[in-house]
């Protein structure tokens, strides 16, 4: 029971994750004024952290 109990979570977490950068990357493509390179450079920071550096974007276009 255990076991399926973390799978659960850790299920959920992964969702998660894909969720956020997918929100991040469709944004940040969506983006007219970030050069070709910025934007590649966010999507990648997109894929590794993306609640991270979604903060980090908002504080950077705001």
């Amino acid at each position: 029971m255990k076991e399926l109990i973390l799978y659960a979570v850790l299920f959920l977490l992964l969702f998660g994750h894909a969720i956020m950068a997918s929100m991040m990357y469709i944004t940040v493509h969506k983006d007219e004024e970030l050069s070709f390179n910025e934007k590649n450079q966010w999507k990648l920071k997109a894929l590794v952290f993306p609640a991270y550096f979604w903060g980090k974007y908002k504080k950077y276009k705001g």
